[in-house]
């Protein structure tokens, strides 16, 4: 695996990504008895918590497999920091050697954010997800998206990258780029149904319009409507299909 730059930081409630997970934490937490309501949650490639700290939090015992000692140290700082240390496990390998670490335990969720970019083999590393993911249990991948990088070199005016970009088969704009590959919605579709253990659920886009909002428009209505267009725009194509990142969830099947 890689190494990758630092992610940001969570979004806020303008995020269906977050939405998405959350909504399944209480679908799983529903159909447990109250001695046994941990979800458990395993974020492949999951950096320095971004993702997991706030999953934490929520009560989810996270387990994050990670090439970067650096990245996990700061992980474990900042589940010290959020109490929930106790909460988070850190493990430093590539996503080839998962069930090697994770000893065979599946998760009830599996999150592979900017993950798939950087592997040499993007459906061997599905394919590890998918095995460490529990029957019935969901995997949620977010990968950068081609077309929306195409158009962000454009109105930077770096036109030779973007065409670059455009003609190459992995979406990269040269040898120097940091990525191995973009991917569209077609792509990354086609890639879950060639697992043959996945069922995908839903394919949206992740920030497509509330970042193009100036920051005091005049008509820009409350957080809620935001949220509302952005949920709306998040599953429309073409705009789904412009953002800057798709969100993709699959759930393993139970038999």
């Amino acid at each position: 695996m890689t190494a990758r730059p630092a992610r940001a930081p969570v979004p806020s409630a303008v995020d269906v990504v977050a939405t998405s997970l959350r909504d399944e934490l209480d679908a799983v937490r529903s159909r447990r008895s109250a001695d046994d309501a941990a979800v458990h949650v395993l974020d492949v490639g999951g950096g320095s918590g971004a993702w997991a700290v706030p999953l934490a939090v929520e009560g989810c015992e996270v387990t994050v497999v990670d090439s970067s000692a650096n990245a996990l140290a700061v992980l474990r700082s900042r589940a010290r920091d959020a109490g929930v240390a106790d909460r988070v496990r850190a493990l430093q390998a590539d996503v080839d050697a998962l069930a090697d670490v994770t000893d065979g335990v599946r998760a009830d969720l599996v999150l592979g954010h900017g993950l798939l970019e950087y592997v040499d083999d993007p459906a061997a590393a599905l394919h590890s997800l998918a095995t460490a993911t529990a029957p019935g249990g969901l995997i949620s991948l977010l990968v950068a998206n081609r077309y929306a990088a195409v158009l962000a070199r454009v109105v930077s005016g770096r036109v030779g990258e973007a065409h670059r970009m455009l003609a190459d088969p992995a979406g990269r704009w040269g040898a120097a780029d940091q990525l191995l590959r973009r991917m569209d919605t077609t792509e990354i579709t086609a890639l879950v149904e060639q697992e043959g253990s996945l069922s995908l659920e839903r394919v949206q886009g992740h920030r497509v319009l509330a970042d193009l909002v100036p920051e005091h428009a005049p008509d820009a209505g409350s957080p809620a409507d935001l949220a509302a267009l952005e949920e709306l725009a998040a599953t429309t194509p073409p705009l789904r299909d412009l953002a800057s990142r798709i969100h993709v969830l699959a759930r393993r099947g139970v038999a």
